[in-house]
């Protein structure tokens, strides 16, 4: 066989209940040449012995605690054999056809370094979950797609600031180009907005990210991260999206954009203090003073990446990724992304 051999990440947390679907899926694909390494976070459900029982050839990492989505990836990264990354949630179903189309995109396009699928929400499959993100000059993303009704003008290639952790294959010569200390997601990061951070790395050394619409999955969307409050999945979100510009940009755009940024974080804490959601507005403005106190630790990152890993100007990275949004949008995204409806 020529098909290239792919390393399959799967992270888990008590996800015992949606690992059926997920793994029957998989290896009822007709791509047939790869492995998959199932990390679990200390999950108290019986997931390790329900994937060993059925899946034996399954290479099975077990941690000890928690370590988030971000350092499980991390830990799995190090034992991958394949020539392409996929990687993958556990709350997911995928489709027969998924993978060799993503895997023919890589071979075809040696610019595109990385691919995701489409994904259709499992519970709602004649809607999208997103399509990717886009970078605008506030520093929120344009979640593309999101929740739209799947419709022909939207199955279309086109290419994205960020690939969604959900679904996304990568090339590893190029994942190995973006490491720092060998970690391919910050661990700090625990979760959200790691997957972001990463392509920002990939755009800056001239790769390009794409979505491919051929290739079809369907996701839970938040299966779990349900079992998180909003508070904690806010702090890491805005935690995580100041540290990666911070580290990201260059000095230029930073001093456009961060000021920008921050003066719509702290609006975002306000409305939520003005609504009594009190502990939401307490885990934004906890984000900040994160930063604060870990600023010598992303200087330290900035400088490796600006100095080691940009090959790109900003302008020419991200310029064909950025699509700027009006005030409707933003309205709806601090009230929840879920009221807005892609057009």
């Amino acid at each position: 066989m020529n098909d290239p051999f792919v390393s399959i990440i799967i992270i888990n947390w008590n996800g015992k209940k949606w690992l059926s679907d997920c793994f029957r899926s998989l290896h009822g694909q007709n791509y047939k040449r790869f492995e998959v390494i199932f990390v679990d976070n200390a999950s108290t459900d019986d997931s390790v012995a329900w994937v060993n029982k059925r899946y034996p050839k399954t290479i099975i990492v077990i941690n000890k605690k928690n370590l988030g989505f971000a350092d499980a990836n991390n830990v799995a990264y190090k034992l991958v054999k394949g020539k392409y990354v996929l990687f993958l949630n556990n709350d997911t179903r995928v489709t027969k056809t998924f993978l060799s189309e993503l895997v023919r995109t890589l071979e075809q396009h040696a610019d595109i370094a990385g691919v995701q699928s489409k994904m259709l929400l499992m519970d709602e499959p004649n809607r999208l979950d997103a399509i990717g993100a886009f970078f605008t000059h506030t520093g929120f993303l344009y979640h593309y797609g999101f929740h739209a009704t799947d419709d022909k003008k939207l199955d279309k290639e086109i290419d994205l600031y960020t690939a969604k952790g959900a679904c996304m294959l990568f090339r590893k010569t190029v994942l190995d180009k973006v490491t720092i200390k060998g970690d391919i997601f910050d661990p700090s990061y625990f979760a959200y907005f790691e997957e972001t951070d990463m392509c920002h790395r990939v755009l800056l050394l001239g790769f390009k990210i794409r979505y491919i619409p051929t290739s079809i999955i369907y996701h839970k969307a938040g299966g779990t991260s349900t079992a998180m409050n909003n508070a904690f999945i806010q702090y890491h979100s805005f935690k995580n999206r100041i540290q990666s510009y911070l580290t990201n940009l260059e000095t230029s755009t930073l001093l456009i954009l961060f000021p920008i940024h921050m003066i719509l974080t702290i609006g975002f804490a306000f409305v939520a203090f003005i609504r009594l959601k009190w502990k939401l507005g307490l885990a934004v403005m906890k984000a900040i003073v994160w930063n604060m106190q870990n600023w010598e630790r992303t200087q330290e990152k900035r400088i490796y990446v600006q100095q080691h890993i940009r090959l790109l100007s900003d302008k020419m990275a991200l310029s064909s990724v950025t699509r700027n949004q009006g005030f409707e949008y933003y309205k709806k995204l601090a009230s929840g992304l879920s009221l807005y409806q892609h057009e």
